[in-house]
């Protein structure tokens, strides 16, 4: 029997939208189950890749939210031993680790990035790697909205008590709380009607 999956809720902060080109700042992960129990949190603050630059456009959101800047860019480490300590952290939790992030289609090009660059690790693989680091992932954008049986991929305003009333900021470690109480939330929400 299979050990049950354990949900990796995952929020990164980027000073542009290119992974290698530009760079991932901080990132920061809970481990949680479907039945709600929090497992562990993991945060870290990165170094810039060498020769990356910062996109323009980013910048301009970024000087509208100084404080989740500061945040994001305080005290940052090389992004090698950062990656190690994520896999061998991810690697320690029980049961099988699912990656999940809001959305996957930007959270999961970066990872996919820094784990094999820094880590030799993969974020998406196909199951014939008998040790991949993870089992699985989830589009959290996309879960949400079959979940709630809406026709397309739009702007869900989750109401504040589906997220933990965890204020969304910007900074990675309250963006990856509120999300995995959102990811919670929808596994133990009814299933919408069948059309």
């Amino acid at each position: 029997m299979s050990a049950a999956p354990v949900y990796i809720v995952t929020d990164g902060e980027y000073d542009g939208p290119v992974p290698g080109r530009h760079s991932l700042l901080s990132f920061a992960s809970v481990a949680v189950t479907a039945a709600g129990d929090f497992i562990g949190e993991f945060e870290a603050v990165l170094e810039p890749l060498p020769g990356a630059v910062r996109d323009p456009r980013t910048m301009e959101f970024w000087q509208s939210e100084p404080a989740a800047f500061a945040a994001a860019t305080a005290n940052p480490q090389p992004p090698s031993p950062v990656m190690s300590r994520f896999v061998e952290w991810v690697r320690g939790l029980p049961g099988q680790p699912v990656f999940v992030s809001h959305p996957l289609a930007l959270d999961g090009l970066w990872f996919d990035f820094y784990l094999q660059k820094f880590a030799k690790e993969r974020l998406l693989e196909g199951p014939w790697r008998p040790n991949r680091l993870f089992k699985g992932a989830v589009c959290l954008v996309s879960f949400a909205a079959g979940r709630l049986g809406r026709s397309g991929i739009d702007d869900i305003d989750y109401p504040d008590a589906w997220c933990g009333n965890v204020p969304h900021t910007h900074r990675a470690i309250d963006d990856a709380r509120g999300y995995a109480h959102l990811l919670v939330h929808l596994m133990q929400r009814n299933p919408p009607a069948a059309a």
